[in-house]
């Protein structure tokens, strides 16, 4: 699975980017070992995140995310804040959905 995710820095910025595994990614951010934009604004917490069946769905959705206006970052967050008891994190051992064209938002 790949996902494309938004993070917030503890400096109140929003940070977008794609990966394989969630979970792992996160942690190397806060671990230092993420984007270099996010190295000097740690911690960071997952606030986003949609899932995609291939690599260049992923990396496209980032690219549109990028886009957005901080305002509609933040309405995509609202929306999954509003999932998030419903819907955990995946890790990365979880299969692949049943379509191939799946797209959820997380929680």
């Amino acid at each position: 699975m790949n996902y494309t995710y938004l993070l917030k820095c503890a400096d109140g910025t929003l940070y977008c980017g794609w990966t394989n595994c969630l979970e792992k990614r996160v942690e190397a951010h806060n671990s230092g070992k993420g984007a270099k934009y996010t190295r000097s604004r740690r911690p960071v917490t997952l606030v986003y995140y949609e899932e995609f069946a291939t690599k260049e769905e992923a990396m496209s959705r980032e690219r549109a995310i990028k886009k957005l206006t901080r305002g509609e970052k933040e309405r995509l967050i609202e929306k999954m804040a509003i999932q998030r008891n419903r819907l955990p994190v995946p890790d990365c051992q979880e299969s692949p959905p049943a379509s191939s064209q799946e797209r959820r938002p997380g929680p």
